[in-house]
């Protein structure tokens, strides 16, 4: 079994370099994974047996359980050739952290081979009524990335027992994500979408569906052994991917309008559009934002692994660095790719262009609550030394 697996799993050094083999043909797709309105099967498949579902998941589980890092290199380099197929990628790598916080036998049950992918959204838009040894679930979930390729679905519920909502300690309402077979799915054509449209982020549903109380993420508190992966906040991996697949979508523009501007001459212009001075002012604020954002974001990730590997915790400031990190580069990239955009002028209009794809998709990316002006409010009262909230890093 271990040698199958081996001959179809990249060791985890090589899953940045599997991801660069991957952009050519992403580029070529582009078009096709846009009008299927999700990541074609195929793509999909060959993602999972790259190891990139895998890099969240605990090593003790079958996972890589890779440095955030080089999951966030993975993710950018994926986005540099579509932006749907990284954003499902890092879907699919975030969603299978899940697998720590169910018992041991859960996991490993949900887990049965290498190429398994876990998609879901941990909003609590589910009810959960206590049923025996279990829940019974219903509830219609938004933005289910990858879900239609995915083996097992992850949707956040809130829990009620006896009809009264289940509260922590600290009295507020228990919210937990629960586990379910794909096959307990219902699907809804929902993804109708200006941007990102190739992800599949479609409604979901459960109606009346009985999840056992294993399979109800973090119920029964930490379950696999302590990893400083397993110290760093959800939301923290949440934002890393999104920023991520920003970042490889700003590089994507800057280098699609250098293609374009070193033969396109404007109407009623002898220049190029890359010896006009604008252009050249523009293209280097660019890079600049471009460089200096993705500069803050590795810089945050890797300080945070450290305190990870050193203590087996995070500080709030950790957290809150993380959070300021990914919303900064997510708003900074879409900064960049308007620039491009805006340089490419009538060409970046016509669907022939990736430039309207990736102005698109950076902006759909940019409305996702992680990434939100919320996060830069929160992050300035931590600043200002103001009583804070901190439950959201």
């Amino acid at each position: 079994m271990e040698e199958a697996v081996s001959q179809v799993v990249k060791p985890v050094n090589d899953i940045v370099a599997a991801a660069a083999g991957f952009v050519d043909e992403l580029r070529r797709r582009s078009d096709e994974i846009e009008a299927a309105r999700r990541l074609p099967r195929d793509i999909s498949d060959r993602f999972a047996h790259a190891g990139f579902y895998r890099t969240c998941i605990p090593a003790a589980y079958g996972g890589i359980e890779s440095p955030p890092t080089q999951t966030a290199q993975m993710i950018e380099t994926l986005a540099t050739g579509d932006a749907s197929a990284g954003w499902c990628a890092f879907i699919g790598a975030t969603s299978g952290s899940a697998l720590a916080g169910i018992p041991e036998a859960a996991a490993r049950s949900a887990f049965p081979k290498p190429e398994t992918l876990i998609c879901g959204t941990f909003a609590p838009r589910g009810r959960a009524d206590r049923d025996g040894s279990g829940y019974r679930v219903n509830g219609r979930w938004q933005w289910g990335s990858g879900t239609q390729n995915a083996d097992w679905v992850l949707g956040g519920c809130l829990l009620y027992r006896d009809g009264e909502i289940e509260k922590t300690s600290g009295g507020s309402p228990r919210a937990h994500m629960v586990l379910v077979p794909a096959s307990d799915v219902r699907f809804v054509d929902t993804w109708h979408v200006s941007g990102l449209c190739g992800t599949g982020s479609t409604d979901f549903e459960l109606i009346d569906v009985f999840v056992p109380e294993e399979r109800v993420v973090g119920y029964h508190g930490q379950q696999a052994p302590p990893t400083p992966l397993s110290a760093f906040p959800q939301f923290g991996l949440l934002g890393l991917g999104i920023a991520a697949v920003t970042l490889g979508i700003a590089r994507a523009a800057i280098g699609e309008l250098v293609d374009l501007a070193g033969g396109k001459k404007p109407t009623g212009s002898r220049r190029t559009l890359a010896e006009r001075a604008s252009t050249q002012i523009d293209v280097a604020e660019g890079e600049g934002l471009l460089r200096s954002a993705r500069a803050f974001f590795y810089e945050a990730i890797e300080a945070a692994w450290a305190e990870a590997c050193r203590t087996g915790n995070l500080t709030v400031e950790h957290r809150r660095d993380l959070r300021l990190s990914n919303t900064h580069a997510a708003r900074t990239c879409a900064r960049v790719v308007d620039l491009m955009y805006n340089l490419g002028g009538g060409t970046s209009v016509y669907r022939t262009s990736p430039l309207q794809r990736m102005f698109r998709d950076v902006h759909v990316a940019t409305q996702h609550m992680m990434v939100a002006t919320g996060t830069m409010e929160l992050v300035g009262r931590l600043l200002l030394g103001l009583e804070t909230d901190v439950s959201q890093l």
